[in-house]
């Protein structure tokens, strides 16, 4: 089993470096403490979420929301290349935070909330600050229970011209389409850059927005025979990806 992942604030961890003593407290100290009820000598690991990773043991444990890691070691990821980004169009009930837990377990870099014509849920007013809420702790704990040290970025919301601007400054673009001619399995992709994805509505992509998408240079490829819920799609064809471009190598 490897060790826990915790979140700690962006830049807490500069400065940080072997035989360093660093405190952990708040919500992840009491989650540490109280929750996974770690102990002194046991393996843990501190992420800023942007790629910086420090591994340690716990050295002292305090109170019910405090305990001291002993670093050990201190590890940087690079930037993925390519990066994939997923605009995923929003699912109905809770399917849109399951499609961004499963996407961040994969490996995604970036999603993108869309809010396409034939999309049942609309996010508007209140509900869409509390849903887009919702994403980002979503993509949070999944990346801490998935041991990422670089999270996903989610996106505000944005409307289909934002989106065709997206897909105009991408490196490969690609519409997930079921009527599509071309497998994505047989796309030639980049071997650094970015590769953002368009994932519809169970009602699917619209004639106009297809257009709009076609002419940002983004064109229609299916994943296989079989038809995908929107809210599993963009996890299907990202580790599609992954395992094509080499970073599941």
């Amino acid at each position: 089993m490897t060790a826990p992942v915790f979140l700690v604030e962006e830049d807490a961890l500069t400065g940080v470096f072997p035989g360093t003593v660093f405190p952990l407290d708040g919500p992840e100290g009491r989650h540490a403490v109280s929750v996974r009820r770690l102990r002194v000598g046991e393996e843990i690991v501190l992420t800023d979420g942007a790629g910086t990773g420090v591994h340690g043991t716990v050295a002292a444990v305090e109170g019910k929301d405090h305990l001291d890691v002993a670093v050990t070691s201190v590890r940087s990821e690079p930037l993925p290349r390519p990066s994939i980004t997923v605009v995923q169009a929003l699912p109905k009930g809770d399917r849109g935070e399951l499609a961004v837990e499963t996407m961040t377990e994969t490996g995604v870099d970036a999603i993108v909330p869309w809010a396409a014509a034939r999309c049942v849920t609309q996010w508007k007013g209140e509900r869409a600050a509390k849903s887009l809420g919702k994403w980002r702790s979503t993509a949070r704990e999944a990346g801490k229970q998935s041991r990422r040290l670089r999270f996903p970025t989610v996106a505000g919301q944005m409307t289909t011209k934002q989106v065709a601007t997206l897909l105009s400054e991408a490196d490969f673009a690609a519409v997930l389409h079921e009527e599509g001619s071309t497998p994505l399995a047989t796309a030639e992709l980049p071997e650094t850059g970015s590769i953002v994805l368009v994932v519809g509505p169970e009602g699917g992509v619209s004639p106009e927005e297809l257009a709009a998408f076609a002419e940002a240079g983004a064109h229609p490829y299916r994943l296989g025979p079989s038809v995908l819920r929107t809210s599993t799609a963009g996890t299907a064809a990202a580790a599609l990806l992954l395992g094509r471009t080499g970073r599941w190598s």
